[in-house]
């Protein structure tokens, strides 16, 4: 199986106990044995969907068609991160209860959102690195000092001064320094905002407050929001729109979010927004086979969107080449606003006055600088 094939056959699979055709096109390859099981298991794990094939095969009664041994591992995999979520939902309550007694309202955002929201059929489907949640300007600094002070804590390496330029970078930065606290499952990340600054004021806090959903307590944003942000968190923040690539991750979110909301209308209320964002919804479209819940808005600019899409899936040499120089240049351009900031930060912070003054006395360090830049020989 080629990338493409194993990709749309894995993104059918997580449709078929919702889209018929989709049902009957993949009983067919399984019946007919050629399926190539270890590039499923290899896509699969890549895109963080390993355990909702297993809960969604399962729920359809295809795992007989599985090698025996695949099976059992699946559901191994699957149990382990079942035990990791329960995990995480508890330590989602126990934050959740310690922030509203002293009157912080977290709004839960992206993987723990939607599982407090209840979007799958099984809490296991869905793979949740950490809880994310995002507070009001007046609560953000609050919610940071609270937590900071309840042993949540920046990993122990963490560099001092790259912390203070993160903290100083806030307008540039979405959230807090990821922080972890001893014998918690999860880090946490305490959002000011949603996505990068250059679309900022689309999308954010003010936007999502006042159709928040209530559900046992815990605040999660609308099914729309929660559409968009599933978007937004790859196409935009990852810079999956430069890349024209998919995750099926968060595609999997989309699809199951628009069968409670119309995705078509998901983002009326944009402006240069919706061209990213219909883009990653034609995509979507595309991988899973066209189902009627994630018709787009199309236009020339979508379809040409989908040319360079089709091309980079069909070629995987060319993707990684593209992949390559995006990185580079993002590389380049957050290493010069890095620098940058951490020489203005200097003037407020002895701290960073001190690092900067021995890194600049170091003939190591400089020669090293000299030859990054051409300026010297090695």
């Amino acid at each position: 199986m080629t990338y493409k094939e194993t990709l749309f056959f894995v993104a059918k699979c997580l449709t078929i106990n919702h889209e018929e055709h989709n049902k009957r096109i993949v009983e067919e390859m399984l019946q007919s044995n050629t399926v190539d099981w270890d590039e499923v298991v290899k896509l699969s794990t890549a895109h963080y969907v390993f355990p909702a094939l297993y809960c969604n095969l399962k729920r359809a009664s295809f795992l007989s068609y599985l090698p025996e041994d695949l099976v059992e591992y699946m559901k191994y995999i699957t149990e382990l991160n079942r035990k990791r979520n329960e995990k995480i939902i508890a330590q989602a309550k126990e934050l959740n209860t310690l922030l509203l007694e002293h009157n912080i309202t977290p709004i839960f955002i992206k993987g723990t959102g939607n599982l407090l929201e209840g979007l799958y059929e099984d809490i296991a489907e869905r793979m949740v690195g950490d809880i994310d949640f995002i507070f009001s300007p007046e609560d953000y600094p609050r919610a940071v000092q609270f937590l900071t002070d309840n042993g949540y804590n920046p990993r122990p390496k963490q560099n001092k001064v790259k912390l203070w330029s993160t903290l100083f970078l806030n307008s540039k930065h979405r959230h807090f320094p990821r922080l972890i606290k001893k014998n918690k499952i999860s880090g946490i990340e305490i959002h000011h905002s949603l996505i990068k600054k250059k679309y900022r004021h689309e999308f954010n806090y003010n936007f999502v407050k006042d159709s928040i959903q209530l559900v046992e307590n815990f605040s999660v944003m609308s099914f729309e929001n929660q559409l968009s942000l599933s978007i937004i968190a790859y196409q935009i923040n990852d810079d999956g729109f430069e890349y024209k690539s998919i995750t099926i991750r968060n595609a999997y979110d989309v699809y199951l979010l628009s069968k409670k909301t119309n995705a078509k209308n998901a983002f009326l209320e944009f402006n240069t927004l919706q061209y990213p964002l219909y883009c990653f919804l034609a995509s979507c479209y595309e991988v899973f086979n066209k189902p009627s819940s994630l018709q787009y808005k199309s236009s020339k600019k979508t379809e040409r969107y989908l040319v360079l899409f089709y091309r980079y899936i069909n070629d995987r040499k060319l993707a990684e080449l593209k992949a390559k120089k995006i990185i580079s240049r993002i590389k380049r351009k957050n290493n010069f606003i890095y620098r940058f900031y951490l020489i203005y930060n200097s003037f407020f912070h002895k701290e960073n006055r001190t690092w900067i003054y021995k890194r600049i006395t170091d003939k190591n360090w400089r020669k090293e600088k000299l030859i990054q830049l051409g300026l010297k020989k090695p």
